[in-house]
Parts: structure tokens; C-alpha cells; sequence
């Protein structure tokens, strides 16, 4: 039945969309209804600090299945075009998956969810099972589809019927004999959020104060245009109204999935990881969006850091984890962890985590540092910590965290902290060199948050590939 071996378990990798590290109850957020989530905080290790790779859905996305940085793996914004038919492109074409290399040790793979990175109407090498949003995201209801490769349009609440399918694979998949990969990958909470999610749900926050998210004025860098993240500062009440509404009715899909692996006897042989591609603003900073919230775009922490559950009972040792990760340490983690066999061409950025799951013991023999990156904007970020590079020419940031958690006074132009300016650009400069392939290196490219319209180029060959209004392209279903 399924993988029974907890030293070669089943992995159930649940994705959330634009959840921010604070919109759990486990995190703290007393407005949240989460009893899901909090039961796997529980039961396993949550981490308090950990960082997406960059903070919007197809490059984060991308990350996670490769390993690598967006300015090696090429995918430097949501994507906007080649999702389906005729004109699909595969923007992973030639990378080396994750779950490639799962299928190559006998996993059987699912995805039931959000793909967006391109052809989602061909599925994946590996994968006996593949229900892909047809392109990033769309309303709940009437959602378009991929049921291997059949176009269809779902009547009924899309997180409903993605709980559904995910249930439907693991009573499939128990009585085999081989081990599973289920990725689900939900669009909750993404909006659009007003009128979207279901009664009973939105009811649960008639009265909540929403103190988890401090409506402050706009930023000054405050994207405007899209209609949905344009109503957050119209109508904040009903769009935090949907947005909880819609993460705790995720919550209650992911109940009925963990509660399908008990009843088939599945707990203590299955991973579990629960992650979101990137951080979320509901007013956060001014902000409502994500990275591409403001122009230029932002990787203050309420956009790049994540929350990440991980589970598996009798392995994974249960605990509150401050160690700094990214979603680029996700790939070398689970080929650790599951015992998967690689040897890439080059080292990728990341580092296995495999032991700190297993004991507790945060590893001791690297710099305790993560970087981002959203096309010509950096990051590298320390424990007390952060700086921000705008290619070519600024506004940087840098922000001291010890006494500055919430990233208020810019410190940059202070003549006292020049040294640590000249240190973290160094840092930051010399760590990029080592990863980003220079072709593909998103600080030479026309990145503008409003999505990519074809696979990247080699540097200086003229194609352009991003939107050259960073405004006028943004639209409710399409923003990743």
C-alpha cells in the first residue's frame, strides 16, 4: 500500500499561493482560523524564517522544482504567455525536476493544482497523474482546467474540487506498491477575493479586527492598476474578509487530505511539506501585492518570507525552527532526505537541511545567509541584517533587523554604516557570480513585475521579452 517504509516515504508537497509567513494561527496571527496547518506546526517542524526565492509565483515555483535561481533557471517573472495550446512553451525545458529525479528512483508523481511555468496542458515526465490550472490563476469558480491533456471549466469552488482530486490520488495510489510524489498546489489564497469564496467561510470573519494587518498609506513605489489589489486599499475590510476566508478554506481542504492519509494508514510513511511560493502584503508596508506590489519592486520580508511546515511523525522532529533557509535548499533537502541519486554539472546554491529536520541541530558549517532576487532587484540578508540592490541605479536599502524588524529606517545613506553597505553589496555581488549564469542573469533584463512573455534570451540578442509598460498590462486573471 503505497510506500510503508519511512526511510523511503511518500512525499504529499502542498503549495499555497501568496501566503504570507504571518497568515497562519500557528504563527502567531490570532485572527486566522488555521487548525490544519496548526496541527502539522504541531506535529512537526515549522520555520519562522524562511525565504522564497523571489516573490512571485513562476520563478519561486520554478526554484523549488529546480533547485536553482531564477537568474540560472531563466524564469524571472509570472508567466504571462505559452501556457496552453499552439503557442505553449516549456520554460523548464532542459532543467533537471525534482521530481524527474523521483520518477527515476520509482515514485509515481501527481501535480493536482497550479502549475504556471509553462505548457501546463503536457504533462510531466514522471507523472501518472496531471490536473493543471490551465494558466496561473482565475476566479474560483468556473476555473479552466487540464485533465491530462482535456481543456475543461470547473462549475463548482476550484479548492473544493482540488481537495477532491488530491483524495482521489492517494486512495488510487495506496494499494500500489511503489512510493507517491503528490503536488498540491492550490490558487488559494490568491485573488480575486470579494464575492469569491464561499458564505460560510467569509462568515467566520464578520467580526474579526484584522489586527494582523495594519492598513498604513500607500507606498510611495505603490503599483496601481489591478483591479483586485487596487480594491485592498478601496475596501480592505471585504478583500482581508476573502483572503482569510479563502486560506481557512484551504486549511479545511488540507484536514480532509491529512485525514485520507491516516484512515489508509499512510502518517507515519508520508512526508508532509507545506510551503508557499511567496509572501503576501494585505496592507503590510502600504502595500497590497507582493514583490510586484510596488514599481520598482520590493523584497522587504512580508514578500519574500514563506511559511513552511514539515511533518512526518517518528522522523522529522517536532519544534519552532529559527534558521535561516530559502527555497533553494529545498531540492538538495529532498534528495537527501528521500535518497535520490544526482550529480549535477555544477554545485546548486543550496544546502540540505535533511539534518536539522532529523535532529533538531541547525548546520554550523556555512554563513547563516539568503538572497532573492526579482529581476534587476537583490537581496542578501543576514540575522541582523538586510540590503537591497537595485540595478542599474537604485534606491538600495539596507535595514538593521536586530532594531529595525520591521524594515522602517532605510540606513543606507548613513556615512556610520558604509562599511556594512560596501560588505553585504560585496557579499551579495560575489554569491550571484557564483550561481547566475550570465545570460540569463535577471539584473540585465527588462524585469518589471508584469509578467514574461517568452523564455529569456541570451544577454544583448534584442528580443524583449517583458512587458515595456510596467501598468497598463496587469489584469485580475493573469498577475502570478
Amino acid at each position: 500500500m503505497a510506500s510503508r517504509d519511512p526511510r523511503r516515504p511518500n512525499v504529499l508537497f502542498v503549495l499555497s499561493d501568496d501566503q504570507g509567513a504571518w497568515a497562519m494561527r500557528c504563527a502567531g496571527n490570532g485572527d486566522i482560523i488555521t487548525p490544519n496547518l496548526d496541527r502539522i506546526a504541531a506535529r512537526g517542524v515549522r520555520f519562522t524564517d524562511f525565504f522564497c526565492a523571489s516573490p512571485v509565483c513562476s520563478p519561486a515555483r520554478a526554484t523549488l522544482l529546480t533547485g536553482q535561481i531564477p537568474s540560472r533557471h531563466g524564469v524571472h517573472d509570472w508567466i504571462r504567455a505559452g501556457n496552453v495550446g499552439p503557442e505553449r512553451i516549456d520554460y523548464l525545458q532542459g532543467q533537471t525536476l525534482i521530481t524527474e529525479l523521483a520518477a527515476d528512483a520509482g515514485y509515481r508523481c501527481g501535480l493536482v493544482g497550479k502549475w504556471h511555468l509553462g505548457a501546463s496542458d503536457v504533462p510531466r515526465r514522471g507523472h501518472v497523474r496531471w490536473y493543471a490550472h490551465q494558466s496561473g490563476m482565475s476566479p474560483y469558480y468556473d476555473a479552466p482546467m487540464i485533465d491530462e491533456r482535456t481543456p475543461l471549466n470547473v462549475p463548482r469552488y476550484l479548492t473544493d474540487d482540488l481537495t477532491d482530486h488530491a483524495v482521489a490520488f492517494l486512495r488510487d495510489e495506496a494499494p500500489r506498491a511503489e512510493p507517491f510524489w503528490l503536488a498540491l498546489n492550490y490558487t488559494a489564497p490568491h485573488y480575486p477575493w470579494i464575492g469569491s469564496h464561499p458564505r460560510e467561510f467569509i462568515d467566520l470573519y464578520a467580526g474579526c479586527a484584522f489586527a494582523s494587518c495594519p492598513q498604513e498609506p500607500p507606498h510611495p513605489f505603490t503599483a496601481h492598476g489591478n483591479p483586485a489589489t487596487d480594491e485592498g486599499f478601496r475596501r480592505p475590510r471585504e478583500s482581508l474578509a476573502g483572503y482569510f476566508a479563502a486560506t481557512t478554506a484551504m486549511d479545511a481542504g488540507i484536514g480532509r487530505v491529512l485525514d485520507a492519509l491516516a484512515t489508509l494508514g499512510l502518517d507515519a510513511s508520508t512526508l508532509v511539506i507545506f510551503m508557499s511560493d511567496n509572501g503576501m502584503n494585505c496592507g503590510h508596508h502600504g502595500i497590497w501585492g507582493k514583490g510586484n506590489g510596488t514599481r520598482p519592486q520590493n523584497l522587504y520580508d512580508t514578500s519574500v518570507k514563506v511559511p513552511c511546515l514539515i511533518m512526518q511523525p517518528g522522523r522529522v522532529r517536532p519544534g519552532v525552527c529559527d534558521a535561516l533557509l530559502s527555497a533553494y535548499d529545498v531540492f538538495p533537502t529532498l534528495v537527501d532526505y528521500l535518497g535520490l541519486h544526482e550529480t549535477p554539472p555544477r554545485p546548486r546554491p543550496g544546502h540540505s537541511f535533511r539534518t536539522l529536520l532529523e535532529t533538531g541541530a541547525a548546520p554550523t558549517d556555512r554563513d547563516v545567509v539568503v538572497y532573492d532576487e526579482y529581476g534587476p532587484v537583490r537581496m542578501v540578508r543576514t540575522r541582523d541584517w538586510k540590503y537591497v540592490h537595485r540595478y542599474p541605479d537604485g534606491p538600495h536599502e539596507l535595514y538593521g533587523l536586530a532594531d529595525d524588524p520591521g524594515e522602517r529606517a532605510n540606513l543606507v545613506d548613513r556615512a556610520e554604516r558604509r562599511a556594512i553597505v560596501d560588505a553585504m553589496r560585496s557579499r551579495l555581488e560575489a554569491w550571484f557570480a557564483d550561481f547566475a549564469d550570465p545570460a540569463l542573469d535577471g539584473s540585465r533584463k527588462r524585469v518589471t513585475g508584469c509578467g514574461q512573455l517568452g523564455l529569456v534570451p541570451p544577454a544583448g540578442d534584442g528580443r524583449e521579452v517583458f512587458p515595456a509598460d510596467p501598468i497598463a498590462p496587469l489584469a485580475v486573471p493573469a498577475r502570478g
